[in-house]
């Protein structure tokens, strides 16, 4: 298998260079929400190359509760969550089942907003053109339900953007998204990790050092 980034950081600049081309955006009304914790490095490079200010949505896979790496839902702030109808109906899952990951994911949810926002609220999104950036996409339930989550918060325009992709992504187009913009999509994608060169698991601190920096240099442009 052919490796396309050598790592996040490249991955978001590439990323960016093919957003550019892809769509039209416009950016006063635009913000970018990072999904952490991997696609925080890649969002800020994006979010460096547009111009357009960034800041973290933390969402959590609600995993099957015997094979928990098999994503059958999400949760995001909140509290919203959704889970597959059909994974849970095949499964043949409990809502009680459910019902404890949900809570369990819940105080992880609550952990990393308190770290990466110091509890703050999103910025506002009513009206904007929020991008949705990740590192890849493998069945995309924690992206859908982003972007559920985004909607109820009155955003205009959602577009999902990764570097990589299952190929009938694009095709299937889940109508959560407005648009989806994905540097390569791959017939054969097993894992996103086996794209990258490197893709080391990132850490709580790497997303606060990445979100100290943006933080800073918003600042300096502001002033």
């Amino acid at each position: 298998m052919k490796q396309i980034f050598k790592d996040r950081k490249q991955a978001g600049r590439l990323l960016a260079t093919h957003l550019q081309k892809a769509i039209e955006l416009d950016r006063k009304d635009s913000l970018i929400l990072a999904l952490p914790r991997g696609g925080v490095p890649v969002a800020i490079e994006v979010a460096n190359v547009l111009n357009i200010p960034m800041d973290v949505l933390v969402v959590r896979k609600i995993g099957h509760p015997f094979q928990p790496e098999y994503g059958i839902g999400a949760i995001t702030e909140d509290g919203y969550y959704w889970t597959d109808p059909g994974a849970v109906r095949v499964s043949d899952i409990q809502p009680q089942q459910i019902q404890q990951i949900v809570e369990k994911e819940s105080v992880e949810v609550s952990r990393r907003i308190k770290k990466y926002r110091n509890d703050q609220p999103l910025p506002s999104l009513m009206g904007k053109t929020v991008l949705l950036v990740d590192d890849g996409l493998a069945t995309g339930v924690t992206a859908r339900v982003a972007a559920q989550y985004v909607r109820t918060k009155g955003a205009h325009r959602i577009i999902l953007a990764v570097p990589i992709a299952p190929d009938n992504t694009a095709h299937s187009h889940p109508p959560e998204f407005d648009d989806i913009v994905c540097f390569h999509q791959s017939p054969s994608l097993l894992a996103v990790g086996q794209f990258y060169q490197d893709f080391t698991q990132v850490t709580d601190q790497e997303v606060l050092d990445i979100l100290k920096k943006k933080n800073h240099k918003q600042r300096e442009n502001f002033i």
